[in-house]
């Protein structure tokens, strides 16, 4: 699209990447990424000064500003034999709300993870990085970041902003807290990413893109909605009504302006569930991002390149 394109980043502006929650969604945002990295000829993390995610986005911060992963490393990381790794042993008989325990054990989700992370700390990061959770016990966000909590396990750090409730269990990190998916805060963390930039570079211009996982815009009867219980709720996705975040887009755009830029669209034939790693449902996830790129390329470049 821009074969001329080379990344020089203006004097005195610090570049955030952010990226949305969304289950395997998220594997939208690294086919986007994997075309910026062609076009620009410069990987991901060696354009970004702060990485900032929440769950399957934190995921992805922690791989690029913790490991330095370029988008080919990400795609092995997405495999379709890591996410069946990741969605194993599922403790519900008929994908039932309804249940005693998660949807999944968790097992194979922290063999995957140890498999990249292994023993690093967040400390150890090539980057800034930091990702969002949620303390159950003290009621309030947490932030888990190279710069803030430099001794917390990487390993910790991804399990702890992707452990969804219902899918997934309350996970203990290192300092003895339970932390949940940070995207019951926000799933789209990039007005904190700004702040978190705004202090490790007071000096410097702040420019903010963020990357979603797609927005489901299929229609709730409300009639229909008026009657119905906990069940009936969750088959309508009240987990993804829930971490809507379109809210925080707008005022991000309010706030930052012309600095910063997002990245999403419909989800189209995408199903809003985030579990679904059928070859049929990742193709139609891949294909979202290759739209993403269509239609937000060249806004990106001039973006990074003002």
């Amino acid at each position: 699209m821009f074969k001329n394109f080379k990344f020089r980043p203006k004097k005195n502006t610090r570049y955030v990447l952010s990226l949305d929650g969304g289950g395997v969604r998220a594997i939208a945002a690294l086919v986007f990424l994997k075309h910026l990295e062609i076009e620009s000829g410069k990987k991901i993390a060696d354009i970004f000064d702060l990485f900032i995610g929440t769950s399957a986005g934190g995921i992805n911060a922690l791989n690029i500003g913790g490991l330095g992963m370029n988008a080919a490393d990400l795609e092995r990381f997405w495999s379709a034999e890591n996410l069946t790794k990741t969605m194993s042993k599922s403790f519900w008989d008929s994908a039932s709300f309804l249940q005693s325990k998660p949807k999944y054990d968790g097992v194979g989700k922290r063999e995957v993870f140890s498999k990249y992370f292994k023993d690093l700390s967040l400390g150890e990061s090539d980057k800034h990085v930091a990702v969002l959770a949620y303390d159950v016990e003290q009621r309030k966000p947490r932030l888990l970041s190279s710069y803030g909590t430099p001794g917390i396990k990487m390993l910790s750090a991804a399990s702890a902003t992707s452990a969804a409730p219902i899918y997934y269990s309350t996970f203990e990190i290192d300092d003895g807290s339970w932390l949940i998916d940070g995207g019951i805060v926000a799933n789209n963390p990039s007005l904190l990413g700004y702040s978190e930039a705004k202090k490790l570079f007071p000096k410097d211009r702040i420019k903010v893109l963020s990357i979603g996982t797609g927005i489901n815009r299929r229609k709730i009867n409300g009639k229909h909605s008026s009657k119905w219980g906990a069940l009936n709720w969750f088959n309508h996705d009240i987990l993804g009504i829930m971490l809507e975040s379109s809210i925080f887009d707008e005022i991000a755009s309010d706030l930052i302006g012309s600095d910063y830029l997002r990245v999403n669209s419909p989800t189209g034939l995408v199903n809003r569930r985030m579990d679904d790693n059928s070859e049929v449902n990742l193709e139609r996830i891949h294909l979202m991002g290759m739209d993403w790129w269509k239609e937000f390329g060249a806004q990106t470049k001039d973006f990074l390149n003002p």
